[in-house]
């Protein structure tokens, strides 16, 4: 019989938490709970996240969670916690949302602190700091991701400013099980030292020996630019996935792929439709400058070394997964974005079968999730029962009760602030994070 969408198994290795406020509370003793950061309001009534120690504060950009709003209430709200579906701050009911959506697996990025974690690398006080990097590791691992056998890959952020630091913490995860961790598509634009520094040299021989994935999340390294002011903010969103492919052709020229074979990096949000052309570019530039360039790529060409070490990831990439063969089956993996902007939430299970429908059964599942347990290491299939409790069929099933209705933010419209008689510009969209900024 041939499959259909309900027998697909679907592992999304995208997707993002809105921390709740009293995620600290468990894992650190009573006396540092003041010193970790603190979800509080403002006289504005906005939410923000407050560090007071370090005297840093941070908030939620609204296309963060507008996952059950109307498409027209999209923008720079919500920011309250209050303000947002359930799933975006529980885990419990995150894992409702995604039996609604078919998903059995999902790796989630951190949302106040930065993807990669470098909301907390600024801190003056790097012993407070790398305390507080614990107990949200700690709170990630153990009650978001723990309580569910087979939902999530848990995934951990690093105080990536000493390396010292960083392979403790390491070590600590590995203990607990965690091999998953955040890592900026460019660390020099963080002002780290850049991947080709011998500093880094631990770092990957850990990574390689312990079998750590480096997930690297478009917006960490090279910032996704718009055109001008004037240009609609549409132009930028286009764009935006592809961002990442210049810091990827950096990352492809890690050395240290060479001498580590299982040294792993996860694309995150960058789609896959540009890598064909990517990979013959990096071939044909080989070819043609390398006599002068004097690059080694160990006998090997550059795509076959981008082929053995990264993995990349779609919303809708219907391009791609047709010319799947150009990029690599083996490499090709799902992301549902949850609940961001793009996200296609409930209607997840529909989007990605109507991008797969037409390939080979044994390509289906290696894209919607065998290639992410090949290269995270992990059976979540086997944990949560086998395939037959595993499938969007199933798992639907037990979401019969969920409600998926959308829901308005109370009390006005959410756009950008300000009637329109032109596209909402990059200028627009700048004016009201600015205003947020300084409330």
């Amino acid at each position: 019989m041939a499959m259909n969408m309900e027998d697909m198994v679907i592992a999304s290795v995208d997707d993002h938490i809105i921390e709740p406020p009293t995620m600290f509370d468990a894992h650190v003793p009573r006396e540092l709970r003041g010193k970790m950061p603190q979800y509080v309001t403002g006289a504005d009534g906005h939410a923000f996240w407050n560090w007071e120690p370090e005297g840093l504060t941070t908030f939620n950009i609204g296309l963060n969670a507008v996952v059950g709003r109307p498409k027209e209430e999209y923008g720079m709200e919500p920011a309250n916690i209050e303000q947002m579906r359930r799933g975006t701050w529980d885990a419990k009911a995150h894992v409702d949302d995604m039996n609604v959506a078919g998903i059995l697996t999902s790796v989630c990025f951190p949302t106040f602190i930065g993807f990669d974690g470098s909301w907390l690398w600024q801190a003056k006080d790097k012993a407070l700091a790398e305390r507080v990097v614990q107990a949200y590791n700690d709170w990630h691992i153990d009650e978001w991701c723990g309580p569910f056998a087979g939902r999530y890959i848990p995934t951990a952020v690093l105080p990536l400013w000493d390396i010292d630091a960083t392979l403790r913490e390491l070590a600590r995860l590995v203990k607990k099980g965690c091999r998953s961790v955040t890592f900026p598509s460019n660390p020099s634009i963080k002002g780290l030292k850049p991947i080709h520094d011998p500093v880094w040299e631990p770092f990957w021989a850990f990574c390689n020996d312990h079998h750590v994935v480096l997930n690297c999340h478009i917006g960490t390294g090279q910032a996704p630019l718009y055109a001008s002011d004037q240009s609609p903010i549409s132009a930028w969103i286009s764009s935006l996935p592809m961002a990442i492919s210049t810091d990827a052709s950096d990352l492809l020229h890690l050395r240290a792929l060479l001498r580590y074979p299982n040294l792993k990096i996860s694309l995150s949000e960058g789609g896959i439709g540009w890598i064909p052309y990517f990979l013959e570019r990096a071939d044909f530039t080989y070819r043609h400058h390398g006599a002068w360039v004097r690059c080694d790529w160990g006998g090997k060409l550059p795509s076959e070394v981008f082929r053995e070490h990264f993995l990349s990831c779609f919303i809708e990439d219907r391009f791609g997964c047709l010319n799947y063969q150009h990029i690599g089956e083996d490499l090709i993996a799902y992301e549902c974005d949850y609940p961001h902007s793009d996200c296609t939430w409930p209607d997840v299970a529909e989007g990605l079968w109507d991008n797969v429908k037409d390939l080979p059964e044994r390509v289906i599942d290696k894209i919607s999730h065998q290639n992410v347990m090949a290269f995270f290491g992990v059976d979540t299939v086997a944990q949560h029962g086998g395939r037959a409790a595993s499938t969007v069929g199933a798992l639907r099933r037990k979401a019969a009760g969920v409600d998926t209705g959308l829901v308005s933010l109370p009390g006005k419209d959410a756009r950008v602030e300000g009637d329109f008689d032109h596209p909402v510009t990059a200028a627009d969209v700048w004016k009201t994070l600015q205003e947020r900024k300084k409330a």
